[in-house]
């Protein structure tokens, strides 16, 4: 383990690119979201708060560290 790792911590959260289940639509969501969030094509809900990570509705294709 590098000396900097010790002082500068990873994140404990990413970003998501999600795929809608209604229109096949790739988004990018967090994955800590705190809000809902919602297909910009059909407005299907991709992710639903809950307290921490968010639930997400669809398929998640990539990750994002």
């Amino acid at each position: 383990m590098a000396e900097w790792e010790k002082l500068i911590p990873r994140p404990r959260s990413s970003f998501l690119r999600v795929k809608c289940p209604k229109c096949g639509n790739e988004q990018v969501v967090f994955d800590s979201a705190a809000n809902k969030v919602n297909c910009n094509v059909c407005g299907a809900e991709l992710a639903e708060p809950s307290g921490g990570k968010a639930k997400v509705k669809g398929e998640i294709v990539a990750v994002f560290e």
